[in-house]
């Protein structure tokens, strides 16, 4: 859970409107609920959207439970909610609607007025294993319905930098969770080792006494919740009156080991490896918008990402080097040594393994792969920029392809889409539009450029090539992550359009384009040179 995500909400300014296909399903957990709570004064609203922006929503003002039908399948079809069979159908729906039933019956304390933000967020995240483990000391078969939903109510993005404050987010929604009996030590194993590896085992130790006393709480003492949340506050190093607001990520750090270990713990749970998974986020926070219009590749731009491809190859097999080979048959030299040995391995009865014959050949040095990340800006500013550089991501996906090498573009503005990813070979040319008001998400670009790439990590051979003007909304964090990539071997190029305004950062090496053109051939000559200079 996070601030733009609770599952306990004040007021009725995020009222959802009833749906008649998903009526029925309103009306008959609507006639359960009774059972999951005791309480009688409670109505279930599913519907698409609803939530309030989070998979499920209670609120206490309304005595409403709120579901976001798009958890529960596509189709309302998919089962009768007056039977009881359906549970096991769409058990992650039916675990949200316990979870709201926990918070409906448990959660019965608000926080007093002009209580820190800091100090709210944290009860509610304490509130969330406590409501669950009273929950389950009701009714124990609820658990196996509330391991169901987990993977819903905590969010993939939730610990984006390695931080005390996220990892005692993970620590209150996950760890919390065993001791409430819901999740198991096994579950989460990769979760402890990230959290105690960034804020240590004494530190942890003394949060796990905080979360094990908020579930003895009384479900109205809302009092001692805000004390155990000024506790773990002060256990993070943080001092909430001085600092009342819910820390942000900073922006100029990449993800690290907890983002890892919540991606391991979350695929689990649907049963997909991690790389599976992270596609599939990808694929949703990323996925080009559908008005962006496609085409088919011109004669000309077939012909660019065949004149790269060979550009690429005949880069790796400049200069070439004599090769040494071990061969059983001649021609060649007669290596004595292996000569006996292969002898000595015949007289014994066993198929001989040694090559007595060495063949001299000459061979294309081994080169490493490059890694290329293509970042395009898309604030209106750079307009003119946009159609080459659309069909700049065509002709590299197919480039790479064929010359053993691995790009990815990326457009960033008002959001960061991913126009190619790795290993992608797009039928159609996808056209992206330079009109965003803004920069903003450079950062996000450049943290999912090394994402897919590796930009930061490994031996081979990477290069990140931005195509803006520098006029981000963040310099500042936008520097911190190039200085981070250039320290880690990761070669920046920034390319500036002649005729735009810029700003020149550090650790990059920065190149005026005199237009679109210009840009991306500059980007070729670079990687094919890199590739010739390993």
């Amino acid at each position: 859970m996070s601030p733009s995500n609770p599952h306990r909400r004040a007021g009725t300014a995020n009222k959802a409107k009833p749906n008649a296909d998903w009526q029925l399903w309103s009306d008959a957990w609507t006639k359960y609920v009774p059972r999951l709570t005791g309480r009688t004064d409670l109505t279930v609203l599913v519907a698409p959207g609803a939530g309030g922006g989070a998979p499920e929503c209670f609120y206490p003002a309304l005595n409403r439970i709120e579901i976001n039908a798009t958890h529960i399948a596509d189709t309302p079809d998919v089962a009768d909610p007056r039977r009881a069979g359906h549970k096991k159908i769409v058990p992650t729906g039916y675990g949200l609607l316990v979870h709201g039933c926990a918070h409906a019956a448990h959660s019965l304390w608000t926080a007093p007025p002009g209580t820190a933000p800091i100090l709210t967020e944290v009860a509610e995240l304490l509130e969330e294993s406590r409501a669950e483990g009273r929950q389950r000391g009701r009714r124990r078969t609820d658990r196996r319905w509330l391991r169901h939903m987990t993977n819903t109510v905590v969010h993939p993005g939730a610990a984006p930098v390695d931080d005390h404050w996220h990892a005692g987010v993970l620590a209150a929604l996950l760890l919390a969770r065993v001791d409430a009996r819901i999740l198991t030590s096994k579950d989460v194993r990769g979760i402890r080792a990230a959290v105690t590896a960034v804020i240590g085992r004494l530190t942890l130790r003394r949060l796990r006494e905080v979360w094990r006393q908020a579930h003895t709480v009384d479900d109205t003492d809302a009092t001692t919740m805000i004390e155990l949340a000024r506790r773990w506050c002060e256990i993070l190093g943080i001092d909430p009156d001085q600092h009342q607001l819910v820390p942000i990520a900073d922006d100029s750090l990449f993800a690290g080991r907890l983002d890892q270990a919540l991606i391991d713990f979350l695929a689990a749970t649907v049963r997909l490896t991690p790389s599976d998974y992270r596609a599939r986020i990808l694929d949703l926070r990323h996925r080009p918008p559908a008005t962006w219009t496609r085409t088919a590749p011109t004669a000309a731009q077939q012909e660019a990402a065949r004149h790269l491809a060979a550009r690429i190859a005949r880069a790796r097999t400049r200069n070439p080097e004599i090769i040494r080979r071990g061969a059983v048959l001649p021609p060649g030299r007669l290596r004595t040594r292996h000569a006996i040995a292969a002898d000595a391995q015949i007289a014994a009865g066993h198929t001989p393994t040694a090559q007595p014959w060495q063949h001299r050949t000459v061979a294309p040095p081994p080169k490493p792969t490059l890694r290329l990340g293509i970042l395009a800006d898309l604030s209106g500013s750079m307009h003119s920029y946009a159609a080459e550089l659309s069909s700049a991501a065509w002709i590299f996906a197919h480039a790479a392809r064929r010359g053993q090498a691995i790009t990815t573009t990326i457009g960033f503005g008002d959001r960061a889409t991913l126009l190619t990813p790795p290993h992608a070979r797009p039928q159609q040319v996808l056209h992206m539009p330079a009109d965003d008001r803004n920069t903003a998400t450079f950062c996000e670009a450049a943290k999912l450029a090394d994402q897919l790439l590796d930009l930061r990590h490994g031996r081979s051979l990477r290069m990140l090539a931005v195509v803006s003007d520098g006029r981000l909304d963040n310099k500042q964090a936008g520097q911190k992550l190039i200085t981070t990539l250039h320290r880690a071997g990761c070669a920046v190029l920034w390319l500036h359009p002649k005729d735009l305004a810029s700003h020149t950062f550090e650790h990059t090496t920065t190149i005026t384009v005199a237009d679109p053109v210009d840009a991306v051939a500059r980007i070729a000559d670079a990687a094919v040179t890199a590739i010739e200079n390993a």
